[in-house]
C-alpha cells in the first residue's frame, strides 16, 4: 500500500469516530431535554384540561365586563351636500355621595382620603369645590353650592344630580379636573350619563321632516329616532356599537378593544336650502301678517317628485311660528275647491262635458236635496250661464255640482272610480313616518248620503292630506305621471354613494291628454284670465305674476268645527309653458285678512315661485349686447405688477405690450382698441420713484425700498406726492403722499 493509500484510509477512519461522537453527543441531549419536554406537555394537558375552569375563573379576575362603545349616528344632508343634522354628546352630571372619598376615617388611622378631605381639606375640599363650580355653572353661588352638596351628602343619594342641564364633552372634562373629583371616580364620585343632542345647523329648515331623535342612548348604546326621516332611516343612521374589555396587563389595567363600533351611514336629503329658506320665510311673513294657527308650503320638482322645500308652521305664541308637527303630510284635510280639478278631470275624461259646454248657475244659489248649494258671489247676483271651463276660472261650486249630479247621480261608483284613476287618493308610500293617508267616501258607507256626492264634487266630505294634492297637481304639470313624493336621493358612507334612489312613477297616466291639456288650460285661466269688462277674473288673480307663468287652482275650506275657521289654500306649477316647479300652500284659521285661497295662499305661492324661478335663470353674458355707455376696461392700479397681472390674465384683458418685466408697472386704458397700456416703473434708491395711482401698500412699499419714510393721508390712489419723481432723494428723506 502506498503512502497516498495510508493516508486515505486515516482520513476517513477518523470522520468515522469523530461521526460516532457527534451522534453520541446528540443523544446525550435529546435524553436530557426529553423530560424537560414531556413536563410542558404535561403542563399544557394540566392547564387545558385538567384545570380550565380555575384558570379561566383567574383571567376572568383579570379582565373587567365588557363595555358598550356607542357608534357616531349618521348625518343628515341637504340635497347639495350641506349638513342639515348632526349628533354631539351631551352630559348629565351626578355625584355618588357613598363613594371611598365620603367615607368616615378609619379606626387605625390610615392617611387615605375620607371624608375630613372633603370637608377640610383647603385643596381638595368642598369650599374650593363649591367656588370652581359657582364659577363654571353659574346657576348658584358658591355658598349655594355648598349647601347643594352638603345636601346630597346627608342623603347618602348615590345619583345626586350636579347640574340640571345637559353639558358638552368639554365641560365635563374640565369639571372632571375641579377639587375633590380629581381625585377620581371612585374617590370623588362623579360621574356621568351620556346623552346624544341632534343639532339641526339650519335651525327651522325642513325640522319637521328631518325629524328628531329621543336624546336618551338605549341599553344596547344606540341612539333611536323619534318622527321624521329619523325614524324612518332609524336602522340605518343609528349604526352599531362596538365592545371593549379593562385587562389588568403588567400590574395596569388596558383598554382591549374586543368589536370596533360601526358609525351610522349618511342621509342625503332632495332638500334645496336656498328655496326652503324663501319657502319658509314667505310663508311665515303671511302666516304672521294674517295671525293665522298654522300655515304649509311644499315645494316639488315636477320630473322627479323630488321634494325641493317643505314648512309646516304653527303659531306657539302671538307672532311666533316653529314647526310643531308635519302638517303637509300628517293632516287629513277637506281640501276645498282644489279638489273641484280633480272632479273636472273625471267629468271630461267620461265625457259628460266638454270645456266649451254651457252651465247655468243663475243667481249662485242650488237646492238639492233641501239643501243650498252657493257660489262665493251668490250675494252679488251669481255668474248666469258660464261655460264648463269658466266654472274653474270662477271655482263655481253650483256648476260643478251640477255637472257631478247630472252625470253620476244615478251611479256615483262610477265617479268614485274615476276618482281613484285621478290618483288623487293613492298611497304615496311616503319616507315619513306618522303620514297621512287620502280618503274618499265609498257608496254604502254608513256616512253616505244623497248630499255627499255634490258636497264632494267641491271638495268637502272627503280628506286628503296637502301632500297627495300636491302629487296630484304635480302630475298635471307632468304630462299627467304622477311621481312619488322623494325625501331622501342617496344613502352615503363616508361620502360615497352605496345607495342612490330613483324617481318612481305611481301611475304613467292619470287621464287622456286632450282631457290633460284642457285641464292645464283652466288652471292657467284660474291666474291669467282678464275679463275684458273687469269683474270676472279668474280667482286665482292675486298669483298672477309678471315674472314667471302661473297656473293653479285656489282652495277655500270652511272647518266643521267653526264657521268663522277656514283652510285658505293655492295649489298649481310654475313655469306654465314648460313647468319646473309644483307647489301648495295652505294657510289655516287665519284671524285677519281676507277669506280667500288667492289672497292668502296666493300671495304666498307667488312670491316662492318668483324667488325660485328667478334664481334659477341663467344668462350667457358672451351672447348679450355691450350695454350703451359702458366701461371697456376697469381701471386698473399702478403698483406691484406680479399682482396686477395676475388680475388681468384671470379676466383675460389685453395689454400692450403682453408682458412688463419690471417689478411696479403703470397702466392706463386705450379706450380705442380697449386694451390696457402699460409702462414699467423705475424704482431704486437715491431717486424718487413714480407712486401716482398706486394704493397705499404699494406706494409705501415702493418708497420704503427706495430708504424713505412716509407719511400718508386719505384713501384709495395716490393722487399726489410731495417730492416729483425722478428727483434726488436722500436715505432716510420724509416724503408725503395724498389719496383720494
Amino acid at each position: 500500500m502506498s503512502e497516498q493509500e495510508k493516508d486515505s484510509a486515516r482520513e476517513q477512519a477518523a470522520r468515522k469516530a469523530k461521526g460516532g461522537q457527534i451522534l453520541t453527543r446528540y443523544f446525550i441531549i435529546v435524553m436530557l431535554l426529553s423530560p424537560v419536554a414531556a413536563g410542558i406537555l404535561f403542563l399544557a394537558f394540566k392547564t387545558a384540561i385538567l384545570e380550565k375552569t380555575k384558570w379561566t375563573k383567574v383571567a376572568e379576575s383579570r379582565k373587567k365586563p365588557n363595555r358598550l362603545v356607542n357608534p357616531s349616528r349618521g348625518n343628515i344632508y341637504s340635497a347639495d351636500g350641506k349638513l342639515m343634522a348632526t349628533s354631539v354628546p351631551r352630559y348629565y352630571l351626578y355625584v355618588d355621595f357613598q363613594a371611598a372619598g365620603f367615607r368616615a376615617p378609619s379606626p387605625k388611622g390610615k392617611k387615605v382620603v375620607n371624608i375630613d378631605t372633603f370637608m377640610r381639606s383647603r385643596e381638595n375640599g368642598i369650599d374650593s369645590l363649591a367656588y370652581y363650580l359657582a364659577r363654571k355653572l353659574k346657576n348658584r353661588t358658591a355658598a349655594g353650592y355648598r349647601a347643594y352638596l352638603l345636601r346630597g351628602l346627608r342623603q347618602k343619594s348615590r345619583q345626586y344630580p350636579l347640574y340640571e342641564y345637559r353639558l358638552s364633552y368639554a365641560d365635563y372634562k374640565e369639571i372632571r379636573e375641579f377639587p375633590f373629583f380629581r381625585l377620581g371616580r371612585n374617590i370623588g364620585g362623579l360621574y356621568e350619563r351620556e346623552m346624544v343632542q341632534r343639532q339641526k345647523l339650519f335651525g327651522s329648515l325642513a325640522s319637521r321632516t328631518i325629524g328628531d331623535i329621543y336624546n336618551e342612548i338605549e341599553t344596547g348604546g344606540l341612539s333611536k329616532g323619534k318622527n321624521g326621516l329619523e325614524l324612518r332611516y332609524d336602522t340605518l343612521l343609528h349604526g352599531k356599537p362596538g365592545y371593549n374589555s379593562i385587562v389588568r396587563v403588567g400590574g395596569r389595567w388596558t383598554n382591549v378593544v374586543e368589536e370596533e363600533p360601526v358609525d351610522g351611514l349618511d342621509i342625503r336629503t332632495t332638500i334645496d336650502l336656498q328655496i326652503q329658506d324663501l319657502t319658509e320665510k314667505a310663508l311665515v311673513d303671511k302666516l304672521q301678517e294674517a295671525d293665522a294657527a298654522s300655515g304649509v308650503a311644499v315645494v316639488m320638482e315636477v320630473k322627479t317628485g323630488e321634494v325641493k322645500a317643505i314648512s309646516n308652521m304653527e303659531r306657539i305664541r302671538p307672532g311666533v311660528y316653529a314647526e310643531l308637527r308635519n302638517h303637509a303630510l300628517a293632516d287629513e284635510l277637506e281640501p276645498g275647491s282644489t279638489f273641484k280639478i280633480a272632479s273636472m278631470m273625471v267629468a271630461l275624461e267620461d265625457g259628460i262635458c266638454t270645456p266649451e259646454s254651457p252651465i247655468d248657475v243663475g243667481n249662485g244659489t242650488y237646492k238639492f236635496n233641501g239643501r243650498t248649494i252657493r257660489d262665493h258671489n251668490a250675494q252679488s247676483g251669481g255668474y248666469g250661464t258660464i261655460t264648463v271651463a269658466q266654472s274653474i276660472w270662477y271655482s263655481s261650486n253650483v256648476s260643478i255640482a251640477k255637472i257631478v249630479l247630472k252625470g253620476y247621480g244615478n251611479n256615483p261608483r262610477k265617479f268614485i272610480d274615476g276618482l281613484h284613476r285621478t290618483g288623487i287618493d293613492a298611497d304615496l308610500n311616503l319616507d315619513i313616518a306618522g303620514a297621512g293617508h287620502a280618503k274618499i267616501r265609498q257608496p254604502g258607507d254608513p256616512q253616505w248620503s244623497r248630499m255627499t256626492l255634490p258636497w264632494m264634487s267641491f271638495g268637502y266630505e272627503v280628506q286628503i292630506p296637502p301632500i297627495n294634492t300636491l302629487a296630484f297637481f304635480n302630475a298635471i304639470a307632468n304630462n299627467g305621471r304622477l311621481m312619488r313624493p322623494m325625501f331622501v336621493k342617496s344613502i352615503l358612507k363616508n361620502g360615497k354613494e352605496l345607495r342612490v334612489y330613483e324617481p318612481e312613477v305611481l301611475i304613467p297616466e292619470i287621464c287622456s291628454k286632450r282631457t290633460l291639456r284642457a285641464v292645464q288650460e283652466m288652471m292657467y285661466n284660474v291666474v291669467n284670465y282678464q275679463d275684458p269688462v273687469g269683474r270676472r277674473d279668474g280667482t286665482g288673480k292675486p298669483a298672477r305674476s309678471s315674472v314667471v307663468s302661473i297656473a293653479g287652482k285656489t282652495g277655500t275650506a270652511q272647518i266643521a268645527a267653526s264657521k268663522a275657521a277656514h283652510n285658505l289654500s293655492f295649489c298649481g306649477y310654475f313655469p306654465y309653458e314648460n313647468p319646473q316647479y309644483s307647489c301648495i300652500v295652505v294657510i289655516s284659521r287665519p284671524r285677519r285678512g281676507i277669506v280667500s285661497g288667492g289672497m292668502m295662499a296666493g300671495t304666498v305661492f307667488k312670491e316662492i315661485a318668483e324667488k325660485v324661478y328667478s334664481n334659477q335663470i341663467r344668462y350667457d353674458l358672451s351672447s348679450m349686447k355691450p350695454e350703451a355707455g359702458r366701461t371697456l376696461m376697469p381701471p386698473v392700479k399702478n403698483g406691484e405688477s406680479r399682482s396686477a397681472q395676475a388680475v388681468v390674465k384671470w379676466f383675460d384683458i389685453r395689454t400692450t405690450p403682453k408682458r412688463v418685466d419690471a417689478d411696479f408697472s403703470a397702466y392706463w386704458r386705450n379706450a380705442t382698441r380697449d386694451t390696457l397700456n402699460v409702462r414699467k416703473l423705475t424704482v431704486r434708491e437715491g431717486m424718487m420713484p413714480y407712486v401716482i395711482g398706486m394704493g397705499a401698500r404699494d406706494a409705501v412699499y415702493a418708497l420704503e425700498r427706495c430708504g424713505l419714510r412716509v407719511n400718508l393721508a386719505g384713501h384709495g390712489r395716490v393722487i399726489l406726492q410731495s417730492v416729483p419723481s425722478g428727483q434726488a432723494v436722500t436715505r432716510g428723506q420724509t416724503i408725503d403722499i395724498i389719496l383720494n
